[in-house]
């Protein structure tokens, strides 16, 4: 299960009506990089693949390919602004570290 909080919800709508892609849904994924050894991905996508499963996202619906599933199984994302600017924030249960600005995480093997 993957779970939105409001802002993060509203803040990916406001975005997705944005882009080319208004009619898309949140693609959500993992990739290597950053300082722990894997990033989190946000994309907009119209195409789902029969490898991928499907979240109701409140009003925005997630698609995740299974193999990335395993490392956001329970993950929450919410959406905070502050004098700085706004960012997303990933809480992710199966992350055994992160690094210290909060955008990559590793688990353990």
């Amino acid at each position: 299960m993957i779970h939105l909080s409001e802002t993060a919800v509203s803040e990916l709508l406001r975005l997705r009506s944005r882009s080319l892609a208004s009619a898309a849904n949140l693609r959500l994924g993992v990739r290597p990089g950053g300082c722990a050894g894997l990033v989190y991905s946000l994309t907009f996508d119209d195409r789902v693949a029969t490898d991928d499963q499907i979240f109701d996202g409140d009003r925005l619906p997630v698609v995740i390919n299974r193999q990335d599933l395993e490392y956001l199984r329970g993950l929450t994302i919410d959406y905070s602004e502050d004098l700085m600017g706004g960012a997303f924030q990933f809480r992710n249960p199966q992350a055994t570290s992160t690094c210290s600005c909060g955008t990559s995480f590793a688990v353990s093997s």
